[in-house]
């Protein structure tokens, strides 16, 4: 499934992946393949990407998920990857 981390400033992942984690406003959730379409309001917090046996972890500030068809893209206030 494909996934895009955009930003107001710049495009901070744009990629295939296994899954992902989003720090949701009623809590944190997975996404997984196939999982249900889905559009919820972000918090500030972890937002982790697994690719395969390895996971990415970013920061974000805030924004939105929407996520249908396999698709997944988050608009983030901000984001970076926590090194």
């Amino acid at each position: 499934m494909k996934l895009q981390i955009l930003t107001p400033d710049k495009s901070v992942f744009d990629g295939e992946v296994d899954g992902f984690s989003v720090p949701g406003a009623a809590g944190p959730f997975q996404v997984l393949k196939d999982h249900a379409p889905i559009l919820s309001s972000l918090v500030s917090g972890e937002l982790r990407i697994q690719i395969g046996m390895k996971e990415t972890f970013y920061t974000v500030s805030g924004g939105f998920v929407e996520f249908h068809a396999n698709q997944g893209v988050v608009l983030a206030e901000s984001a970076g990857e926590k090194g």
